[in-house]
């Protein structure tokens, strides 16, 4: 950390899609740009979170540079297998490492194999002297499909949790965050979040890391306001567009042993100084 603790020097993220940032453009927010097929470029949490942190090590007077090694769609053998030795290499004090959930989402997945390649990311992160942040899976009780794993995904989070007390490493508590029980904070594939959630994490990362909230931003686990009622038949519409243009590729991708990260590389493989300025989460 940095000399007067209210930072780090150093950032660099891994992981999956989540990590990238997708669903969060890097510029204009429309229809458009919020699909997922949409080229990007993606901003996301993890990026929003470097923001604030080199916004303080500037008013400390202090370097700060962040790489981000996430890819979309990739499992946690990738991730510890490729993403951890590469982010080792750069020589962080602090490392994101989040993923699972490609892997509980397959059927049959062994959560606890799971939970164990993830332990032994975090270990080896933690002896290359790196503070290690983490999260847990989300839960999928309001989510079309996504809930059948839900049991899965409680197991999960539970893993990330007692791995965490073992090797000293702070969590961002997604599964308790009653803020993403919202539609309004996922994009339309109900997969990927919306600027606004990428924004409300970013912040729960901050606190996660013992860190005071971004001045004037709402808080990370607060509520939105209640929307007016649905009319059935738009629920029904917005229910046939998802199957069509996001469950029908997923599935597709599956039966051919594609992923939607295959030979994507990293946004930003190299660490650098961040140049834009943190903005309001809610935007």
């Amino acid at each position: 950390m940095s000399g007067d603790g209210a930072g780090f020097a150093r950032f660099v993220a891994v992981g999956d899609s989540l990590t990238e940032g997708m669903c969060d453009p890097d510029g204009p927010v429309d229809a458009t740009t919020l699909h997922a097929s949409s080229p990007g470029p993606w901003r996301g949490w993890a990026d929003r979170l470097a923001e604030a942190l080199a916004a303080r090590a500037a008013e400390a007077g202090e370097p700060f540079e962040y790489a981000n090694l996430a890819v979309r769609g990739k499992l946690m053998p990738q991730i510890v297998d490729q993403q951890v030795p590469a982010a080792i290499a750069l020589q962080p004090d602090l490392v994101s490492l989040i993923g699972g959930g490609n892997d509980v989402l397959r059927p049959g997945a062994d959560v606890d194999a799971v939970a164990a390649r993830l332990e032994g990311g975090v270990a080896r992160l933690r002896a290359a002297g790196a503070h290690v942040l983490m999260a847990t899976s989300y839960d999928p009780r309001l989510s079309p499909l996504v809930r059948r794993t839900r049991g899965v995904a409680g197991i999960f989070a539970a893993h990330v949790w007692t791995i965490a007390r073992r090797h000293d490493a702070s969590v961002i508590d997604l599964w308790g965050m009653r803020a993403l029980q919202d539609r309004r904070m996922w994009a339309p594939d109900r997969i990927h979040l919306t600027p606004q959630g990428h924004a409300r994490v970013a912040e729960h990362a901050l606190q996660a890391l013992g860190l005071e909230p971004t001045p004037g931003t709402p808080h990370w686990d607060l509520p939105l306001d209640p929307e007016p009622p649905r009319p059935r038949s738009q629920v029904v519409r917005e229910d046939s567009v998802w199957m069509r243009e996001h469950v029908a590729p997923w599935v597709a991708r599956r039966l051919q042993g594609r992923s939607s990260g295959d030979g994507r590389p990293p946004k930003r493989p190299v660490p650098r100084p961040v140049e834009r300025a943190a903005e309001t989460p809610d935007r």
